[in-house]
């Protein structure tokens, strides 16, 4: 049997972090037949099957699972030498993978990133906008943006953005049907726009004043896992729906829709881009955390 290279090797791995030999094509710029191609050259030079494939899914066998513990670690810290190679801290160079939410884009860091790149023309950006709480270093990011509640306490994380705060919006015609609560529990009989998250579960709208702290859940009308779809059905009048602030500010001010409750709504840690703890940062992220919070 001839040892396999590192350029059978890096197939393997892309497919089997993501499941979809199509997701691997994306992330190592080449298309979906040459990663299966790959695949199937490096199977039949150890003589055992790494995938179950069918139409709809790819599965890890177990002989692919364990190929897949041992090399995961080794090409990551392969790639990371060659990365740090290329970045020198007068330098910054080479591929940062991140790991974002489109609501977080929408706040500005779009723009952001971009005047970064314009910066920085020898680092290029791998960017995944992904809602789910995903394993910043199991997935092989640099780095992630979330919600500073929501960054994982094993995580060093730094505030890259201002406090945020929700805001519970309607059309002003579901207000004259239902009436305008003064106080959250108003709220349970209205038809909801609510918030699912990547784990299944919906989001409860949280309050708070005088020190006291609940939540509260409107009656289901509409479910979805995308803040931009919640808002369009909050314009189009079909009920009341609980979003970031600077999702809903242009329609408050064109008076597509209308806040209440403004006062229960607490003030909660903005955007963190979130990493690993790391005795030597590479100089590409570090170049990254400085922009961001110069900018924030």
């Amino acid at each position: 049997m001839s040892r396999p290279d590192l350029s059978d090797l890096a197939p393997f791995v892309a497919v089997a972090r993501t499941l979809s030999f199509r997701a691997a094509a994306r992330e190592l710029g080449v298309s979906p037949s040459a990663v299966s191609h790959a695949v199937g050259a490096l199977e039949a030079r150890l003589g055992v099957r790494l995938f179950n494939r069918t139409t709809r899914s790819v599965a890890l066998t177990d002989a692919g699972r364990r190929l897949g513990e041992r090399l995961r670690p080794a090409l990551d810290e392969l790639a990371d030498a060659l990365a740090e190679a290329a970045d020198r801290p007068d330098r910054p160079a080479g591929r940062l993978r991140l790991t974002l939410p489109r609501s977080a884009l929408a706040h500005g860091l779009s723009e952001r990133l971009a005047d970064f790149a314009r910066l920085h023309p020898e680092i290029d950006l791998d960017l995944v906008v992904d809602e789910r709480r995903g394993d910043v270093v199991a997935e092989g990011f640099d780095a992630g943006v979330r919600i500073g509640e929501l960054v994982e306490r094993d995580m060093i994380a730094v505030p890259i953005g201002p406090p945020l705060r929700l805001a519970v919006v309607a059309a002003a015609a579901v207000f004259d049907r239902f009436g305008r609560p003064t106080e959250p529990r108003g709220l349970e009989a209205m038809p909801g726009l609510l918030r699912r998250f990547a784990d299944g579960s919906i989001y409860r709208w949280e309050f708070e004043r005088d020190g006291r702290a609940f939540t509260v859940l409107p009656r289901p009308r509409v479910v979805a896992d995308d803040g931009a779809t919640l808002r369009d059905m909050a314009v189009a009048g079909l009920g009341v729906t609980c979003l970031l602030e600077n999702q809903v500010a242009g329609d408050v001010a064109a008076g597509r829709l209308e806040t209440v409750l403004a006062d229960w709504m607490p003030v909660f840690p903005g955007y963190h881009l979130h990493h690993p703890s790391r005795r030597q940062m590479r100089p590409a992220l570090r170049a990254l955390i400085d922009h961001l919070r110069r900018r924030g």
